[in-house]
């Protein structure tokens, strides 16, 4: 059983969801390189005053969190194969909405 400490991380009294420690190290740069990229997509919408991409890139922000494990079921309730199933299907749908850079592709990809 996982406890507390490895579930949550409280920063200022609050208190966030953690990443999913079973996904593969590669899945999770992945998801987190995709999380950084639509954090600055927002903000970039945001000054341009786009409501429209700023949505979008909202969305692509809960996609990533999701496949992490910080967002939805709470990861320690599922089964691992679930869970990466979950993190796989989210790089997946995220590689299609903003493909990363040619220098940004490893083995996280899903290529199937």
């Amino acid at each position: 059983m996982t406890d507390d400490s490895e579930r949550w991380l409280t920063i200022d009294g609050r208190r966030w969801r953690r990443t999913d420690p079973s996904l593969p190290d590669d899945v999770v740069a992945a998801l987190t390189s995709h999380l950084g990229r639509a954090r600055s997509a927002v903000g970039a919408a945001k000054r341009s005053g786009d409501d429209a991409a700023v949505a979008a890139a909202r969305a692509r922000v809960d996609l990533a969190k999701r496949g992490l494990g910080e967002r939805g079921p709470y990861w320690w309730d599922e089964a691992e194969d679930a869970r990466l199933a979950r993190a796989r299907e989210a790089l997946h749908e995220l590689d299609r909405l903003a493909p990363p850079a040619a220098s940004e592709r490893g083995a996280a990809g899903t290529g199937s």
